[in-house]
């Protein structure tokens, strides 16, 4: 009976052992696959990082290039303006006699369908 008793404690400190070695074998699992979710996120976040500055890098090149555009038609705009005030300066009093002239020169005429 001495030996079956030993057998039997045997058999439960090896299936105590076995039982503490899957126990530590799933933490390891659980932990590994918390820190192969820590570096995937991290991961993730390095690619949204560069992925963010390449399109800041674009955004900034296109952006650029129109607002020096838009600069551009700014300028043209002012020059196009200054210039139709200065000849609008200049013909003001010849655009103004003439269309006095019209409008005071009237030449009262019967209509061509007034019938007497």
């Amino acid at each position: 009976m001495a030996s079956q008793s030993t057998g039997i404690q045997q058999l439960l400190k090896a299936e105590k052992q076995a039982a503490e070695k899957v126990a530590d074998a799933r933490k390891r699992k659980a932990k590994r696959l918390k820190q192969a979710k820590e570096e995937a996120q991290q991961e993730i976040e390095q690619y949204r990082a560069q992925r963010e500055a390449q399109y800041k890098k674009y955004e900034q090149s296109v952006l650029g290039s129109r607002g020096d555009m838009e600069s551009k038609i700014e300028a043209s705009t002012r020059q196009k303006l200054k210039e139709l005030e200065s000849n609008m300066g200049k013909n003001k009093e010849v655009a103004i006699k003439r269309l006095m002239e019209i409008v005071l020169d009237i030449k009262p005429e019967i209509h061509g369908n007034w019938k007497k």
